[in-house]
């Protein structure tokens, strides 16, 4: 049985009127919330507030954008030279969003932010443009349902409504819940497939702390509550690691639940995670990383061991990759003391680089000389 019918109509109903039973209380930003109407922020349900992921000239797909709250706060931050997307199915939720776009383009100094109709677990295919199809072709016998299959098909390859690698961000709301569990995968493979190399997912959802039994996903209130079609805490990451993110995090992860049923605590979530896939033949260039703490060691999606302290040999790529968000702030990074031409990444895992190796180079020759600015000594004898 599919819930998406069900689902439909609750959010419909949300959209018309106030439904407290569809969020969890979420705090915004009150300098961002005041140049919303307060409809929009009324009508919106959500369990977190991924706009806080949001950088300045950020390309941001919303994935469930609803009444558009996340998307208006995030078209704040992106700036005039970012841009925000809205991806949602329900049409009540998008004539409300659609409804304040003048007014919010005023606001903002221009029109930052659009809204599409389509499945997020299908990012390719717009859903208006195939009914603007369908009214001109519709389906009577098995020749027309081959035509249309076709053309889904078509669109999907030659237009589709969020191409390959073109989204910097990709943000959601406590909406991944309300796909169907047959087609979550699907769902995070299209949001590595729309990320550029590089991009991030921010995420706030339900989980569950132990699975879901068939039992409560049969009760359609349960599952449009976003109770049923939780994630379990754990499978939530796996399943974002094997479409090939790294550096999963549970950023934010609420200490009291939001509900309890059937003895399962459903807490509010939010997970980061990056589309950063390391090149399969790796180089090695003389580079090595010190792991900053404060754990005795960790060990990356890669399989490389880092031990506090202590200053490890990497690969190029891998270098790369520790110097980037949300890695950089965990690690001192050394390049060599001379530069080499890249050869085959060969070093056994564990191997610890000389210091004297990448003592010297020039990036750290100017961070010495900028911690002594103030002279040999500083107050009573000692560096300032």
């Amino acid at each position: 049985m599919t819930m998406e019918p069900h689902v439909r109509q609750r959010y419909s109903q949300g959209a018309q009127e106030v439904v407290p039973a569809l969020c969890c209380p979420v705090e915004y930003d009150a300098n961002l919330l005041a140049l919303l109407p307060r409809e929009i922020i009324e009508r919106d349900y959500g369990c977190g507030d991924p706009s806080r992921y949001v950088q300045s000239g950020d390309t941001v797909l919303d994935l469930g954008s609803g009444t558009g709250k996340i998307c208006y706060l995030a078209a704040q931050l992106v700036g005039p030279t970012g841009r925000v997307i809205g991806i949602d199915m329900n049409d009540d939720m998008l004539a409300l969003a659609r409804k304040y776009q003048p007014e919010m383009a005023r606001k903002l100094g221009g029109d930052r932010v659009s809204f599409h109709k389509g499945r997020i677990q299908d990012l390719a295919l717009d859903l208006e443009a195939l009914g603007v199809w369908l009214a001109a072709h519709p389906v009577t016998d098995l020749t027309s349902l081959d035509a249309f299959e076709q053309k889904q098909h078509e669109m999907r390859r030659d237009s589709p409504m969020i191409p390959d690698a073109s989204v910097d961000l990709v943000v959601s709301n406590c909406v991944l819940n309300l796909v169907d569990d047959a087609q979550k995968t699907s769902l995070i493979q299209e949001i590595y497939r729309v990320l550029k190399p590089g991009g991030r997912a921010a995420i706030s959802d339900i989980v569950a702390d132990a699975p879901v039994p068939q039992s409560l996903k049969q009760i359609p209130e349960l599952w449009s509550g976003c109770i049923s079609g939780a994630f379990e805490e754990y499978e939530f990451v796996k399943t974002f690691r094997d479409a090939g993110f790294t550096g999963m995090a549970f950023d934010k992860w609420d200490g009291k639940p939001w509900q309890i049923v059937g003895g399962i605590e459903f807490r509010s979530v939010t997970l980061t995670a990056v589309k950063q896939p390391v090149a399969r033949q790796q180089t090695e260039g003389g580079h090595a990383v010190l792991y900053r703490g404060p754990f005795a060691s960790i060990e990356d999606d890669l399989g490389n061991r880092f031990p506090v302290g202590e200053r490890m040999a990497v690969s190029r790529e891998v270098y790369e990759r520790l110097g980037t968000p949300p890695f950089e702030k965990h690690f001192v990074r050394f390049a060599p003391l001379r530069a080499q031409l890249p050869t085959p990444y060969l070093v056994p895992p564990g191997t610890r680089r000389p210091a004297a190796a990448t003592r010297g180079n020039p990036a750290r020759v100017e961070e010495i000389e900028v911690a002594s600015a103030c002279g040999p000594t500083g107050k009573g004898g000692r560096c300032c």
